[in-house]
């Protein structure tokens, strides 16, 4: 029998997950005592995404039907990208030099060659668990996965597109995808706690990460001002007039494209991506922040807009937390144990990488989340790390959009071979 959720309105469910925000914000600012050890070994952030998914699990709330994560997602996360770029310095960007490509790309083949690899490790015990013959057969389902963690929703459409798994098994799928895709983000969380620690012993040099970090800190620190109302009404003006921009260019984009070349019009096409709205909407968001950077808006730095930006970040975050049902691990362990394979080896593979090229743990996180997460969850990772590193996540997201589809479909046929299909 179907769990009702104890609280159903999204306005109490927004106030709840404020508290939580709260509570967590000022638990972890006290510096003595139990949280000052507590916060010690689990970051703040990480707490933010894991109490709200406590209350999913628990069906004190409802996530299900709740447009939060969608509000969250389409207006917020836009409006922080602007809010977190308008102090970018490009040029400091690219000095941070090729270990982040180096990263993601070793994120994306760890999921195109852990999908055959998770299959063969599994058929050695549970044959049945990677078998299935025509629409139902285990792979083709497995290639939405390999669509969603590289390149998003929309590669993840494509793939269903493609290989036409059973529609009324993909439930199942999407089920893996959440539960798998959400620990492993949580492990990462984790690690950014202990990101020091973790770049000692992958003998990394942070320098140019710092040196950025620095950079703008100190740029901050020069043009440091008490914020006014007219100035929290500019930066959100600018934000939240962007947003619009950004959704109005991303439906017009994607409606010539459809409207007028065939080629977009087919799923099953790699270029079927490029019709996503979210897709376009971060994409022009994260450039209007950029052309910002390059005007004296750039000065509102000092009056705290990566400060907004992180908030509207915190925001999303609590709401991709409450997508998690932590009590979904226990449903479906057979597929649930592909996914970790799957996720296990891409994990091992980079961090392989990042031992032998001394790559930051920074560059690890962001690498694999810019292919796991996308665009949704990359920035969140990077501006964990410092508000000013969010565009490096989005740049990495894009870049997971435009190499998802065919990389899902090398996958695909990979996983074909391996379950002898």
């Amino acid at each position: 029998m179907e769990k009702v959720p104890f609280i159903e309105n999204d306005a109490i469910v927004l106030g709840m997950l404020m508290l939580l925000l709260g509570a967590v914000f000022y638990t972890s600012s006290i510096k003595t005592g139990f949280w000052a050890k507590f916060y010690k070994f689990v970051p703040a952030l990480l707490m933010c995404y894991l109490l709200p998914a406590i209350l999913n699990s628990t069906h004190v709330i409802d996530s299900e039907n709740s447009q939060l994560y969608f509000v969250a997602s389409r207006y917020l996360l836009p409006a922080s990208l602007v809010l977190m770029t308008l102090s970018i310095d490009l040029k400091a960007i690219f000095n941070l030099g090729p270990k982040a490509l180096i990263m993601f790309f070793t994120g994306t083949i760890g999921i195109v060659i852990g999908g055959p690899l998770a299959i063969l490790i599994i058929s050695t015990f549970s044959p049945e668990t990677v078998g299935g013959i025509g629409p139902d057969a285990t792979w083709r389902g497995l290639a939405t996965l390999a669509g969603s963690w590289i390149g998003g929703g929309a590669n993840q459409a494509a793939m269903l597109e493609i290989f036409k798994f059973n529609p009324e098994k993909y439930g199942g799928m999407v089920f893996v995808d959440i539960v798998v895709a959400n620990l492993w983000m949580a492990i990462i969380l984790l690690g950014i706690g202990r990101n020091k620690a973790i770049d000692k012993w992958f003998n990394a040099d942070a320098s140019a990460i710092t040196a950025l970090k620095d950079k703008v800190e100190n740029y901050t620190k020069s043009i440091t001002k008490n914020p006014s109302l007219t100035d929290y009404m500019i930066m959100l003006a600018l934000a939240l007039g962007a947003v619009g921009i950004a959704h109005f260019g991303a439906d017009n984009i994607s409606s010539f494209l459809t409207s007028n070349f065939e080629v977009f019009n087919d799923k099953s096409s790699a270029l079927a991506s490029f019709t996503s709205t979210f897709f376009w909407m971060i994409t022009i968001a994260t450039l209007i922040g950029i052309l910002l950077s390059f005007t004296k808006a750039k000065q509102y730095e000092g009056a705290g807009a990566s400060k907004l930006g992180s908030i509207f970040i915190y925001i999303l975050v609590a709401t991709i937390g409450m997508k998690m049902d932590l009590t979904m691990i226990f449903d479906n362990p057979n597929l649930i144990l592909i996914g970790l394979v799957w996720m296990a080896i891409h994990a091992i593979l980079l961090i392989v990488v990042a031992k032998i090229i001394k790559a930051p743990f920074f560059f690890l996180a962001v690498g694999s989340q810019a292919n796991v997460g996308g665009a949704a969850s990359a920035p969140v990772v990077a501006s964990a790390f410092h508000p000013s590193l969010a565009t490096v996540g989005v740049l990495l997201a894009v870049m997971g959009y435009v190499v998802g589809t065919w990389s899902a479909y090398g996958c695909a046929i990979l996983m074909q071979i391996a379950s002898g299909n």
